[in-house]
């Protein structure tokens, strides 16, 4: 949804153009894979496919999945690290879509052998594709994290990204609970990486020293579990799996999460902000609060689809 979110505004800025959406999709031999239900916990798979089509049809946005109505004068995209073979020949902006995960050992591999494939190393490899002819970023300091990982300075735009640009927003919310510590989780098992979650909860009712907790949980994650572990860990604590994360965010004393965008929220309200990245690095990336991101953004469309400089 913070995807499809993003699009959303952005689309709000180029009105004079035809404009279509599609939930992220594959083909080849994961196009086979998501048909047989092996790629539930990726943004390809039915569950979050069919949240985004819900979003997109209750938004009144015209839907055409895979892009079958193509080709497109041009593709705007929050993921380069699958690039669809329909969309391959077209223009493409590339929009950052938050904070991109750790340098594991795959990230390294596909850095160093760029016929491996990007999605090995998750959003790590954000902007190796070269797929773009411009990519929208959150910072200078996300600016210069992609250079130093092979992508091109001279495609770079540094415009901030539409649902963190203006965090203070969250502040004025309907959101019945103050003063608590929230713990924002992350799918890691769901993906398969690994968590020691019950670890993580007790770490973070040591950090909340008896003050009240709330637990927000991904959408991706195995909820039955997640909610089973809360209970056993940190009884008494609130759990939701829907609702706001960012409007939690705005009314709590204290964020507890790990390999999250949420950090970024945390840390724009003046939050204390726990994550399994160093603070010092989270601040230098913080994306630009100037509450123009969605039409800086389309104001490169506009410049690729016109073939002007992006900078």
């Amino acid at each position: 949804m913070n995807q499809t979110t993003q699009m959303h505004q952005i689309s709000r800025h180029l009105t004079e153009y035809r404009q279509a959406f599609t939930p992220f999709y594959c083909d080849g031999v994961q196009e086979a894979m998501r048909r047989l239900k092996l790629l539930e916990f990726t943004i390809i798979g039915a569950k979050l496919a069919e949240r985004c089509r819900r979003y997109l049809d209750a938004s009144g946005l015209a839907v055409d999945y895979q892009g079958r109505d193509g080709p497109y004068d041009l593709v705007v995209t929050c993921s380069d690290v699958f690039v669809q073979k329909n969309i391959r020949g077209s223009r493409v902006v590339l929009v950052q879509e938050g904070i991109t995960d750790p340098e594991t050992a795959a990230f390294r591999l596909v850095q160093r052998h760029r016929s491996l494939p990007l999605w090995l190393a998750g959003t790590a490899a954000t902007g190796l594709s070269d797929a773009y002819r411009a990519f929208c970023v959150a910072s200078d300091g996300y600016r210069d994290l992609f250079v130093g990982k092979g992508a091109k300075a001279e495609k770079i735009v540094v415009t901030g990204i539409p649902n963190f640009d203006n965090c203070a927003r969250y502040r004025d919310n309907a959101f019945a609970h103050r003063n608590y510590v929230l713990v924002c989780t992350s799918p890691l098992r769901e993906i398969f990486r690994g968590e020691d979650r019950p670890s993580f909860i007790r770490n973070a009712v040591a950090l909340a020293n008896g003050r009240p907790m709330i637990f927000k949980f991904h959408p991706n994650e195995d909820l039955v579990r997640a909610e089973r572990e809360v209970r056993q860990h940190a009884p008494g604590a609130l759990t939701f799996s829907e609702g706001s994360a960012e409007e939690m965010i705005a009314n709590c004393d204290v964020l507890v999460t790990r390999y999250s965008s949420t950090a970024f929220v945390g840390l724009a309200l003046g939050k204390e902000t726990h994550s399994d990245f160093p603070a010092d690095d989270l601040r230098r990336l913080l994306p630009v609060q100037n509450n123009a991101a969605a039409a800086n953004i389309a104001d490169v469309c506009r410049r690729v689809i016109d073939d002007r400089r992006i900078q």
